[in-house]
């Protein structure tokens, strides 16, 4: 059997994605809530391939993907999201991640994805692979102001912008609310934005967080 980690914040989701796991006939799946939840069962359960979410309350997929690698290195990490934009993509397949595709595209394509990253291949959709083309097309002469961003940037950008304060992100991502003042100001700066209202925007206008 293949024993896969399957991570979403959304119980239907998870529900929906284990009964079409199981249906293939070999597989077998442990569910985990949010990232902080991935790991632990990561570190108890011997398992062959993470499916991760993006976003999750808590400790996010990103940073979860991170640090699974330094758990376990060998296990390969499938992303199933609903961000189509390059930025993320090519941050996840940086952190370690050796598949991404949407949650359109998974009832179609989710088992196949799984059976290829465990095979030592990689997986992306063909709405990752057009968002990746786009990126190529467009040139280092259009870079998103994203990408000038550190994944730690992103990540204290993407919280604020969800409403989060500074003590709730600290505690997230084990800084000090110090440490997370010096990134919303730095953030400020970079972008040329004023307040969290327009990094809220921004976040918004770059396909980070949902209107």
């Amino acid at each position: 059997m293949i024993r896969v980690l399957l991570a979403d914040d959304h119980s239907i989701v998870r529900a929906g994605l284990r009964r079409l796991l199981e249906d293939a006939g070999d597989m077998e799946v442990v569910e985990a809530a949010d990232g902080r939840q991935a790991l632990k069962l990561a570190r108890e359960n011997p398992l062959d391939v993470v499916v991760m979410d993006i976003s999750m309350p808590g400790l996010d997929g990103l940073e979860a993907i991170q640090r699974l690698k330094e758990q376990r290195p060998g296990l390969p990490v499938l992303v199933l999201t609903m961000h189509e934009e390059e930025q993320y993509v090519v941050r996840c397949l940086a952190a370690g991640a050796r598949g991404y595709l949407t949650k359109r595209g998974a009832p179609e394509q989710l088992v196949n994805a799984i059976r290829k990253v465990l095979a030592g291949g990689r997986f992306l959709s063909d709405e990752v692979a057009e968002a990746l083309a786009v990126r190529v097309a467009r040139g280092q002469e259009q870079q998103s102001p994203v990408e000038s961003l550190s994944n730690r940037e992103l990540q204290v950008l993407r919280s604020l912008a969800l409403g989060q304060t500074n003590r709730e992100i600290a505690q997230t991502y084990n800084l000090s609310v110090k440490t997370v003042d010096t990134y919303r100001f730095r953030l400020l700066k970079k972008l040329n934005l004023r307040n969290n209202a327009e990094l809220s925007l921004f976040a918004m206008q770059q396909g980070l967080i949902q209107p």
